[in-house]
């Protein structure tokens, strides 16, 4: 059965998952000249997508490998998956959109290589009338122009989207309005090293996850589910004073979220935490006091690593003067003013905020650096995730080596890139995926403790 549909690819989508190309099944698709052009432009920069651009590459010649002549490039290859040679699937070409030239119903292409492909996406759609043309990109501003152009088909790549809804994402801790027990008629008990935990049936607490925090409103119980299985739950008692008493570098949780946080942060089986919230939350705080914590007192760690997507519009380090560490620390002013806040006690505070960052080995890195790398014996603080793509924080989360703990912080309500949205941000995808993993938990901060102005703002604005 021939294919009915021609998905033309933005260069986002590429960027976005450089693997796009398999997740259109028995559908063919297209990629302008002018998206080769683009990917080329960006494989050789400094940029923390320039690893996308040469992955998304790499995809492109192994399935046009197949193809011995021009024509076969035009008309489309086979595209085969790995292990599913079997199976039926659509074709890859490469279309020439710049022998198009300037014409009636077409958008000024010049020096606008949108206009391009969009140009290329209306020239197929005019052409192939059997076939329903379209476009795929993330780019809202271009989906509008084609649509505004005459273009009947425009999408956003979505593959990747496991909620339609950030509201639907887990808070990583649930709140009982009644006490828990209440509602236990059946409980075994055991202390197992210094810890006690509590077998209940699964009926108590039926959509519960590993690693979800549970309390309720006596201010008394406090538990992290530790195992579920088909019938059971065995939960962790935590026990919320004990919650609430934690103290790492000076620093104590002001809510029962915080808190939860902390105890993730410190807990030795606990390889990944996600720690979501508005702006003035205290994730940072949190995070960088429990890492100091684990590094200088207890020695679990050798050194704190901390990284962050820069903005794009200086996505490129290298104009900035001095050595890398000096050139991120703009855009890591955060945890500078993290370790300020926690020292402005202190006698003399930058000499303390100097002691912590060299004994404590804190090193700023771009994530340009981070990749190929196999990080061990560390801490890994991804500051404002939210801007990354699902491809790019996978890139980090597999540089995770042995006695290595990867803390994930962002906020989704402050999205700088302009192809991300909250339900597409690689932050919500990593918190749906590692949902039912054993050795992550995710805590979605509530309050904001900054100063009332912040509060206000986060709220009415």
């Amino acid at each position: 059965m021939a294919a009915t549909k021609l998905y033309i690819l933005d260069t986002n989508v590429l960027l976005h998952d450089p693997k796009c190309m398999f997740e259109f099944k028995e559908q063919d698709v297209c990629i302008p000249m002018t998206v080769l052009e683009e990917l080329d432009d960006i494989k050789d920069r400094k940029k923390s997508v320039a690893g996308e651009a040469r992955a998304a590459i790499r995809q492109i010649d192994r399935i046009l490998s197949e193809a011995t002549k021009p024509e076969q490039i035009k008309k489309g290859v086979q595209i085969s998956f790995e292990g599913q040679a079997s199976a039926k699937h659509g074709r890859l070409s490469i279309f020439p959109d710049h022998e198009l030239g300037a014409r009636q119903g077409f958008l000024p292409s010049d020096h606008n290589k949108d206009n391009r492909i969009i140009n290329c996406a209306l020239h197929l759609q005019s052409t192939l009338a059997q076939r329903e043309v379209i476009l795929v990109t993330k780019d809202i501003n271009m989906r509008l122009k084609a649509l505004g152009a005459g273009l009947e088909r425009c999408e956003d790549y979505r593959t990747d989207q496991l909620v339609s809804d950030i509201d639907l994402l887990p808070a990583g801790h649930k709140h009982l309005d009644h006490p828990f027990w209440e509602d236990v008629e059946n409980v075994e008990s055991i202390n197992k090293e210094g810890h006690t935990y509590h077998k209940v049936a699964r009926s108590v607490l039926p959509d519960t996850y590993p690693n979800e925090y549970i309390y309720d409103d006596t201010k008394d119980f406090a538990a992290r589910t530790s195992i579920v299985d088909g019938e059971n739950v065995i939960l962790e008692d935590l026990g919320y004073d004990h919650l609430m008493n934690q103290s790492c570098w000076g620093i104590s949780p002001i809510n029962i979220q915080q808190a939860f946080a902390m105890q993730a942060m410190l807990d030795e089986e606990i390889d990944l935490a996600i720690l979501l919230g508005a702006a003035g939350s205290g994730k940072t705080l949190i995070a960088l006091a429990c890492a100091l914590e684990l590094v200088i007192e207890e020695g679990r760690y050798n050194k704190i690593i901390v990284t962050r997507s820069t903005p794009p519009v200086a996505e490129d380090i290298g104009f900035l003067p001095g050595t890398e560490e000096e050139k991120m620390t703009p855009w890591l002013s955060a945890i500078q003013d993290n370790l300020e806040a926690m020292h402005e006690q202190d006698e003399r505070p930058q000499s303390s905020v100097k002691y912590a960052i060299e004994k404590a080995n804190i090193q700023f890195k771009s994530l340009n650096f981070i990749r190929g790398r196999s990080i061990q014996n560390a801490i890994v603080l991804i500051d404002e995730s939210q801007n990354l793509t699902p491809q790019q924080l996978k890139t980090i989360l597999t540089r995770c080596g042995k006695n290595t703990k990867m803390v994930c912080l962002g906020n989704l309500a402050q999205i700088d890139s302009n192809y991300l949205t909250a339900t597409t941000s690689g932050l919500t995808y990593i918190v749906e995926r590692f949902r039912d993993y054993e050795g992550a938990a995710s805590i979605h901060f509530e309050g904001i403790f900054r100063s009332p102005l912040a509060e206000y703002a986060e709220e009415h604005l």
